[in-house]
């Protein structure tokens, strides 16, 4: 039987390599649509808690987990040996910037490194990791041939990228509708037949460059957006205005306005690393994209007016940032999941202690810190307690997040100062001054 009548007759298996929070849950839905599923990743302890039927990422029931297990759909492993017996291949793995706001494809190659030996003849090979348009091209379809096979005709090559919501309750890993492009127009089908297989919608495209250039316009649209109401809360709060009223009469507009949400800066690997990835590309051609740039500009700059608010709140208070006790609520980048990457929390706690503040932070969602790439001297460190004489002994308070988690009346019944950066507080009675937004 060819692949595409695998496919047709849930005979396949599907790989996924990266079990993080795009590629669990899209194994998973394989799983669910009667296929079986094998995760590769070079992290043991996932591999050994996805055998025992556990899931690791707080938005992934375990109980899901444990009926793939169950249903004998889901297997994991750390042997890349084990692609051989994939009908498809996909790719999930980071695509961060380097400290220069340059792409560093370094995971998508290793990865590609550990895959290609193992490929056989008719099989699918699908990158997701968002990247810059050309990069399946260049890394993917150049690694394939180098290694003897004839893409399009042996192996097939496709891009479609990831579109994950974590802890979006109304859209799961296979009821978002799948962007898909191919080398070839082989490839394309084939992409189409595996996507088609597990996902409800599935949007072909004339190339793997379009699959990828959307993936970018999607999040360069939010970055650019949400760096323009960013500008806007600091514009508004010098003129005694509350963006977050503007927002919500703008919001009453039926055509023409989509709302944009102020906060303290960007998080999760996708907005604020994205944009950067067209931006380098762009340079290449001689173009300079200068909304994204800006956009970046003010993004990365709102950690700092967060920063500035809560020490002028302090001033009033007699009190210096330096020596006081600060707490950030919300160590997550979004609100209710664990998902701590490119957290702007991270940098206000290492604004706040450079400026000789005795910084913690509460997140129920982030009992402890884990490893990450750019704050390690965060690692170990454990969520604050949430109790009246934690709050009460707290010169600042800084929402960072809002969690649905918090208890805001107990906040407010005990909490000197709250620097509300989502506008959480909206409809928490609380006493004059005891809440300035940021």
């Amino acid at each position: 039987m060819s692949t595409l009548d695998h496919l047709a007759a849930k005979k396949s298996s599907i790989g996924i390599v990266g079990l993080g929070y795009v590629g669990l849950p899209l194994a998973l839905g394989y799983a669910s649509a009667g296929y079986q599923a094998v995760g590769f990743d070079i992290d043991p302890p996932k591999i050994d808690a996805l055998l025992a039927g556990k899931s690791y990422i707080k938005h992934i029931p375990t109980d899901t987990v444990a009926a793939a297990r169950s249903a004998g759909k889901l297997d994991a492993t750390t042997d890349f040996t084990r692609i051989a017996e994939c009908d498809a291949v996909i790719l999930c793995v980071p695509t961060p910037l380097d400290e220069h706001f340059e792409p560093d494809l370094s995971y998508v190659t290793g990865t590609l490194d550990a895959v290609v030996p193992h490929l056989r003849a008719g099989q699918i090979l699908s990158l997701e990791s968002t990247t810059y348009p050309g990069t399946t091209e260049e890394e993917v379809v150049s690694r394939v041939e180098a290694a003897g096979f004839k893409v399009g005709v042996d192996i097939f090559v496709v891009y479609s990228p990831e579109r994950e919501d974590p802890g979006n309750p109304k859209f799961t890993a296979t009821n978002i509708p799948k962007v898909v492009g191919g080398h070839t127009a082989a490839c394309l089908e084939h992409g189409v037949a595996l996507y088609g297989a597990a996902f409800e919608q599935v949007v072909p495209v004339s190339s793997t460059q379009v699959a990828e250039l959307t993936k970018l316009l999607e999040n360069i649209y939010r970055a650019v957006n949400i760096g323009l109401v960013n500008e806007l809360k600091i514009a508004a709060d010098k003129m005694g205005i509350d963006i977050w009223e503007v927002i919500r009469a703008a919001s009453t507009k039926p055509f023409g306005f989509t709302p944009f949400y102020p906060g303290p800066g960007l998080g999760g690997h996708c907005i604020p690393i994205d944009p950067f990835y067209l931006t380098w590309k762009a340079r290449e051609f001689g173009v300079h994209t200068r909304f994204i740039e800006l956009a970046g500009e003010i993004n990365r700059g709102m950690p700092d007016y967060v920063v500035h608010r809560t020490m002028e709140a302090l001033n009033t208070r007699g009190k210096a940032v330096k020596g006081s006790r600060v707490l950030l609520l919300g160590l997550a980048y979004k609100a209710n999941v664990d998902d701590m990457r490119e957290s702007p929390t991270f940098t206000l706690m290492d604004k706040f202690q450079s400026l000789g503040a005795e910084v913690s932070y509460h997140d129920p969602h982030v009992p402890v810190v884990g490893p990450t790439r750019e704050h390690m001297n965060w690692a170990g460190h454990k969520s604050l307690d949430w109790t009246p004489e934690n709050l009460a002994a707290q010169d600042a308070i800084v929402i960072a997040t809002h969690h649905a988690a918090f208890d805001l009346p107990t906040l407010a019944a005990h909490a000197d100062l709250i620097i509300d950066t989502r506008n959480a507080m909206a409809g928490v009675e609380s006493k004059p001054g005891q809440v300035v937004k940021a």
